[in-house]
């Protein structure tokens, strides 16, 4: 069993930047990928962004594109989301999620963490 730990969420005015971290339980996990989902209440989850272990490859909403940067450290199975600009509707519970197969969905998801923005 893996566990997904996030940090960093918290209340920001609009304009301003904050830093999501995401650390896997088990480093020796296998793992294709990892990334970054959202939901906003009275909405459902969705995909914000993602990171390819192997190629290091990153895929974004379009909404949050040249916004927000993922990235990753392969060696503490760690990604980041660095979140700049940021604006009202952004404001919601984001998940890490993981997944270990290109096959398939995500396998693991954490708790989730609150990111509030304020206009």
């Amino acid at each position: 069993q893996v566990q997904l730990v996030e940090s960093g969420g918290g209340l920001v005015q609009a304009g301003g930047s904050l830093r999501l971290s995401c650390a896997a339980s088990r480093h020796t996990v296998r793992v294709y990928g990892m990334g970054w989902f959202r939901q906003a209440p009275g909405k459902e989850r969705e995909f914000v962004a993602g990171y390819f272990w192997s190629r290091g490859d990153t895929v974004y909403t379009a909404s949050v594109k040249d916004r927000f940067t993922i990235s990753g450290d392969n060696a503490s199975t760690t990604i980041y989301l660095q979140m700049n600009s940021l604006k009202p509707e952004d404001t919601a519970v984001y998940y890490c999620a993981l997944r270990q197969s290109a096959l398939g969905s995500y396998d693991y998801w954490g708790q989730g963490t609150q990111v509030t923005v304020s206009s």
